[in-house]
């Protein structure tokens, strides 16, 4: 029960009386001679609507003078109308017991009121001494029979929190000793270490938002628990002693480490300060709360990846596995999540890249090359992508390319240069048109293609699936070559087998078998896949789960050749994005939803080597890939066109380019171009659950989110996020359990937050999601 609750409980008991020997009291009188309770008045009014309270004239307000308050308790009060069944109320602020007593001498403003005194009750301690809000608190003799310091500043302090304090659970307050840290902390709001915070990001607005009384309590609390005055020692002073973190304010930083970015101002506040001298043996637990020492290790960081530029491959690896044991608990401190330390977070990928890259793939045949490069080579390639993800200045961009360079092009040549010479003694995995296996279908397969779904791309895709509960499986295909979207993207669809290449083509693009119709700009391949009785899934239609059908998204290689290097930074986002395709697909009643795509990629950062082919000898020319004038020879190694195998074309050497100043191609004949993943998704158990628990009820209140659901809901849990699928976008405090009568409720820290879109979560014990829906943080009900 609520402080209030037992407030009201024991003022209405004050008239109870014994009908057999007496009457009912007129009224319940309440002197107050300190006006201690005053401030709470329209709070009790709220809740007693038979209370009325001394003063001017205000009968809207329950409020005034003597007379009226005689006449309304008589009913002569045409101006108010009191409950029936409720004993009437009056609170006499500045009024005590002992003013109403003596008659006599009793102010003329109170005589009406005198003889109220014998026909009504006073509610008062059994001393008859006034309710105090202290004896009220402390007395077990019609109060509350709690632990209360007796001190003047505890005294004021509970005066100053009394608005709040009401708002208590007893329970609660029980075994607690109320002294003024306690009475100082709930003056504001209850959380004074994220006040301090505020203040410390906000300063002279954070006081101005605050009343007086709250400002004095917020005062005194950082005086008693953190031996800090914020009035008489300023923002700065308190952001010197949070970078510093020592004593009670280690869980200030603690507490700002969670969630930095609620606090954008307190790393410039830190900046302004002059940290102490810090030696070369200083580490991260002594130094890590000055952003500026951050500064420097990041500063020395790049001069050593920069250093890099001449040194040999493996001289290099050693390097930077060095450079990681020295500088990887910067990415545990704050500096790295507030985007601070791009090299650090940069440097964990480059030493994975290091590590995997001593082992070298330029052995054995194609299909020890395509083993090595399934179990541990893609990771090389993600691995670059994660390195040049966090960086954005010119400054971090060349220390990550230089790095990225030292070890990972090496490695990527000796692999591509090896399976080369393999296939041009062979022949290559992929065949040709005569050679390929036309896949099945059954009804209900959806295919999705996806344009330049790299290897390590499609590991990603498959880590967010999993963690929606789908189920995947993969099969590691060769592409079709050259490997450009010409020729892999016919060699994927379902009428493959209808599709041939003509002689003399010199842009790679197929024709329909039957009539030599190009394939070139999509008409005559939909016309194939509709004439075969595949549906034609356009980007935003979803189709009814019925019979086959083909569908087109994802724009991860129009990123790549628009965006060069930078397409590191968009691949999650990108990623994400086909995922939720695949599950509008599911969710449409698609049984199973085929993924493949046309080619991988290169990605080199400063780009990739460039290699000569004079204009003059052929008749086009792509990144990687050419088509030869009739007649025309070159040392370049020629490679036999996929839909034609009559018909040669160029491949660049190695990883080599034929334009120069290329950072994103294909066309070429690599590990990274032509080894690709063909993903078959269905709907997992978990995903499956989702048709049998629904949400009944989302509601908000503030910043607290209260959910309700019906159906198969046990050992499910409650999320808010950002991104549905991506458990790193969690904007709440922390996960909690549905309770056993399918009801939960979380909290967002971030009040930022609120009025943003977000998505309400229901996930299973291994963390799959397992329903959602969508949501506006602190927006009313769902």
């Amino acid at each position: 029960m609520r402080l209030l609750d037992r407030l009201l409980n024991e003022i209405r008991a004050a008239a109870a009386f014994n009908p057999d020997v007496q009457v009912a009291p007129a009224c319940i009188l309440w002197p107050d001679r300190d006006r201690q309770w005053e401030a709470v008045m329209p709070v009790l009014q709220a809740e007693l609507p038979e209370l009325m309270i001394l003063g001017d004239c205000a009968p809207e307000k329950r409020i005034g003078p003597a007379i009226w308050l005689r006449c309304a308790i008589g009913g002569q009060a045409k101006d108010i109308a009191l409950p029936e069944d409720r004993t009437p109320i009056l609170y006499l602020p500045g009024v005590s017991r002992q003013d109403l007593r003596a008659v006599e001498s009793c102010p003329d403003r109170l005589k009406p009121l005198a003889e109220l005194q014998y026909r009504g009750v006073i509610w008062s301690q059994i001393n008859a001494k006034d309710w105090t809000i202290l004896a009220f608190l402390k007395s077990d003799q019609g109060g509350l029979g709690l632990d209360v310091a007796q001190d003047n500043d505890a005294k004021s302090a509970m005066q100053l929190a009394l608005y709040r304090l009401l708002d208590e659970e007893v329970d609660l307050l029980k075994g607690k000793r109320l002294d003024k840290d306690y009475f100082n902390t709930l003056s504001t709001g209850g959380d004074p270490i994220r006040d301090l915070l505020q203040w410390l990001d906000r300063g002279d607005a954070f006081q101005a938002s605050r009343g007086e009384n709250e400002w004095r309590a917020f005062v005194a609390v950082c005086k008693s628990q953190l031996a800090f005055n914020p009035r008489n020692e300023g923002v700065l002073a308190g952001a010197n002693r949070l970078a510093n973190h020592e004593g009670p304010w280690h869980a200030v930083w603690e507490r700002f480490c969670e969630a930095p970015m609620r606090y954008p101002n307190i790393p410039a506040q830190i900046r302004r300060c002059e940290p102490p001298a810090f030696d070369w043996f200083t580490d991260e637990i002594v130094a890590g709360g000055w952003p500026q020492w951050n500064d420097d290790q990041e500063n020395t960081l790049r001069r050593e990846l920069i250093a890099l530029a001449k040194a040999p491959a493996h001289k290099a690896r050693s390097r930077i596995a060095a450079l990681e044991q020295q500088h990887r608990g910067r990415r545990a401190l704050v500096w790295a999540e507030l985007g601070e330390a791009p090299l650090v977070c940069a440097l964990e990928h480059l030493a994975t890249i290091a590590t995997l890259t001593k082992s070298g793939l330029a052995a054995g045949s194609a299909d020890d090359l395509a083993a090595g490069y399934r179990t541990q080579g893609w990771r090389v390639d993600d691995g670059v992508i994660g390195a040049l993800a966090p960086v954005d200045s010119p400054a971090d961009l060349r220390a990550v390319t230089t790095a990225v360079r030292s070890v990972y092009l090496p490695w990527m040549e000796e692999s591509a240069r090896h399976l080369q010479k393999l296939v041009d003694g062979a022949s290559y995995p992929g065949g040709t048109c005569l050679t390929a296996k036309a896949a099945s279908y059954d009804p209900g397969d959806c295919v999705l293609f996806v344009d330049g779904l790299r290897f390590d791309a499609g590991k990603r895709l498959v880590e967010c699936l999993e963690a929606c509960g789908f189920e995947i499986s993969e099969e590691p295909t060769w592409t079709a070559l050259p490997s450009v979207t010409a020729t892999g993207k016919p060699a994927v669809a379902p009428v493959s087998d209808r599709i041939r290449g003509k002689d003399g083509s010199t842009d790679f693009e197929p024709s329909v078998a039957v009539t030599g119709q190009s394939l070139k700009g999509g008409y005559h391949l939909k016309k194939l896949l509709t004439d075969a009785g595949w549906s034609i899934l356009e980007r935003s239609t979803d189709g009814d789960g019925q019979g086959l059908a083909w569908c087109e998204f994802g724009d991860i290689d129009h990123e790549g050749h628009n965006r060069g290097w930078k397409l590191a930074k968009h691949v999650d986002a990108l990623i994400l994005e086909i995922r939720d395709r695949i599950a509008d697909l599911l969710g449409a009643g698609w049984k199973r939803v085929r993924v493949v795509t046309d080619h991988g990629w290169l990605l080199v950062p400063g780009g990739l080597p460039k290699i000569d082919l004079p204009s003059a000898l052929v008749e086009s020319k792509w990144g990687r890939c050419a088509s030869l004038k009739p007649g025309a020879s070159t040392e370049e190694r020629l490679y036999p066109w996929y839909w034609n195998p009559n018909q040669y074309f160029a491949l660049a050497d190695g990883v080599s380019c034929f334009r120069k100043g290329e950072e994103y191609a294909h066309g070429g004949l690599s590990l990274q171009e032509c080894l690709t993943l063909q993903l078959t998704v269905t709907r997992g158990e978990s995903a499956g659950a989702a048709a049998s628990v629904e949400f009944t009820d989302v509601v908000w209140k503030g910043l607290r989110c209260t959910v309700a659901v019906d159906g198969s809901f046990s050992g499910l849990s409650l999320d808010v996020r950002s991104q549905a699928g991506n458990p790193s976008s969690s904007v709440i405090v922390s996960v909690k359990p549905l309770k056993d009568n399918g009801t939960a409720s979380v909290v967002v820290e971030d009040e930022d937050m609120e009025g943003r879109e977000a998505t309400v979560v229901l996930i299973d014990p291994n963390g799959s999601l397992v329903v959602q829906i969508a949501t506006a943080i602190g927006g009313g009900d769902t």
